[in-house]
């Protein structure tokens, strides 16, 4: 006899529903979707008039999901910008420059930095913070060093990568001791001038344009720098 199955009563129990932390790629979506929302939120609004409110709300996130991630909205604004920064890291490091000679190849590797320091929102999310140093000072700064390094640290891998079949390598300013240095030198030369220009607010339209030219004659000086026994 085959017993057949009856609607639950309003008295039966159903079955308990599981609770807890979701699974860790639920947990991937939901930062990405609140990173994704504050990024959105901070460049509309800036760090002062954004309100977790309105981030969990875009994120479809509760606050208390939010702040069991990040403490706070200034370490919520970091994880933003370093996110932005890790992805370049990512993106380059995957395709490391190969010119033809070394000059082709530094030449590649900063114009691929600034067309991605002066596309998107890296732009943007950089003079949210400098807009904001007088109220969150130590964030400012936290940020900017933390950007900084990250790219100073992939720089020096690919400066290392790349010099290793030229004559580069013997150079004392690509020695291994010397090579952090070496990156700083490469970054403020050949990237933070056009960058510095647009954080003043001119067009990014145009500094792009500007970016091949203005790259090949900071690597030329570069590389006679590099070169020069003089300089120690």
């Amino acid at each position: 006899m085959i017993r057949l199955q009856t609607a639950q009563s309003p008295t039966q129990k159903r079955p308990a529903v599981r609770s807890g932390r979701p699974p860790r790629a639920r947990a991937g979506e939901v930062d990405e979707r609140i990173l994704d929302a504050a990024r959105a939120v901070f460049l509309e609004r800036g760090l002062a008039g954004a309100s977790i409110d309105e981030i969990a709300s875009r994120a479809r996130a509760g606050k208390p999901t939010i702040y069991a991630r990040f403490s706070s909205k200034g370490e919520l604004f970091a994880a933003v910008v370093l996110r932005n920064v890790t992805a370049a890291i990512e993106r380059f490091e995957s395709n490391v420059p190969t010119g033809a000679t070394i000059d082709d190849c530094l030449a590649d590797m900063g114009a691929a930095i600034l067309h991605w320091a002066l596309g998107g929102p890296t732009i943007d999310l950089m003079r949210v913070s400098i807009s904001e140093a007088r109220r969150f000072p130590d964030l400012a700064s936290n940020v900017h060093r933390m950007a900084r390094q990250r790219g100073e640290e992939a720089v020096a891998r690919i400066l290392s990568e790349a010099t290793q079949s030229d004559t580069l390598a013997s150079l004392p300013s690509f020695a291994p001791e010397r090579l952090a240095t070496t990156s700083r030198f490469f970054i403020n030369l050949v990237v933070f001038p056009l960058m510095l220009r647009a954080l003043f607010g001119e067009k990014l339209d145009s500094l792009q344009a500007e970016i091949r030219p203005h790259v090949a004659r900071s690597v030329a000086f570069f590389l006679a720098a590099c070169q020069d026994s003089s300089v120690k």
